[in-house]
C-alpha cells in the first residue's frame, strides 16, 4: 500500500472479527517494522506488551470501558516505556555506530537526563507515541485496522501486567480484521488553524 494511502486510511476501528488470527510471520513483520521509529538519543524505550490470554483480556476488557475490541480484535499490545532505558547499558544502542560518534553520544545521554525526571518520562511517552504510530501505519499498510486507546484504568491494568516501577504506560492498540466501516472523520481541524509561520502571536 502506497504511504499516503495508509496514512489517510488508517481509522481507529471498534469492530474486529474475533475468529480472525494474524499469523506469526504477520506478528513479527508487524513488530520489527515497528521498531524502525525513531528515538531520542536512539533509546528505544518502548516496550510492547502482547496481551494473548484470553482471561486477561477479559480482565482488561472490565477495565476498559468495556471496550469489544480489547477481546475481539487479533493482537491486543500494550505499549510500555522505560523510562530508565537511557542508563540501561547504553553503549548497545551505539554498538554499531563509529566510535567517535558513538563516544560522543553515549557520553552526553547521562548529563542529559540524570536527576531530570519528567523529561526522562517525557521522552518514554514520546518514544510510545512515534512507535505507535509506525504501528498503526503498518498495520494499514498490510490489510489491517486498528484502534489506539487510552479509555483504561491504568494503575489496575499495570498491575495486571506486572508493569516495573521504572517503567511508564502508554496507550493500547488492537489490531485485527475490521467488520465495519469506520465513521467519517468527524471534524479535522484546517492547516490555517494548526500551522503558526515562526511564533505564536
Amino acid at each position: 500500500m502506497d504511504t499516503f494511502d495508509a496514512i489517510y486510511g488508517r481509522r481507529a476501528v471498534k469492530h474486529f472479527d474475533p475468529n480472525h488470527e494474524i499469523s506469526k510471520e504477520e506478528e513479527e513483520k508487524l513488530l520489527q517494522a515497528t521498531i524502525q521509529s525513531p528515538t531520542s538519543f536512539n533509546i528505544q524505550h518502548w516496550r510492547f506488551v502482547v496481551i494473548r490470554d484470553p482471561e486477561l483480556r477479559k480482565e482488561i476488557r472490565a477495565l476498559g470501558n468495556d471496550q469489544a475490541q480489547m477481546t475481539d480484535a487479533s493482537l491486543l499490545i500494550l505499549v510500555t516505556g522505560d523510562v530508565k532505558a537511557w542508563a540501561k547499558e547504553p553503549a548497545r544502542y551505539w554498538r554499531n555506530a563509529p566510535e567517535e560518534v558513538a563516544n560522543l553520544l553515549v557520553g552526553w545521554m547521562g548529563p542529559f537526563h540524570d536527576g531530570k525526571e519528567q523529561l526522562q518520562r517525557d521522552e518514554a511517552q514520546r518514544s510510545i507515541g512515534m512507535a505507535m504510530q509506525t504501528l498503526m501505519l503498518a498495520a494499514k499498510a498490510m490489510g489491517y485496522e486498528s484502534c489506539p486507546m487510552i479509555g483504561f484504568e491504568h494503575e489496575p491494568v499495570a498491575k495486571l501486567i506486572n508493569l516495573p516501577a521504572d517503567h511508564c504506560i502508554g496507550p493500547m492498540v488492537a489490531i485485527g480484521k475490521g467488520t465495519q466501516e469506520a465513521w467519517p472523520k468527524p471534524g479535522q481541524l484546517e492547516l490555517s488553524e494548526v500551522v503558526i509561520e515562526n511564533r505564536f502571536e
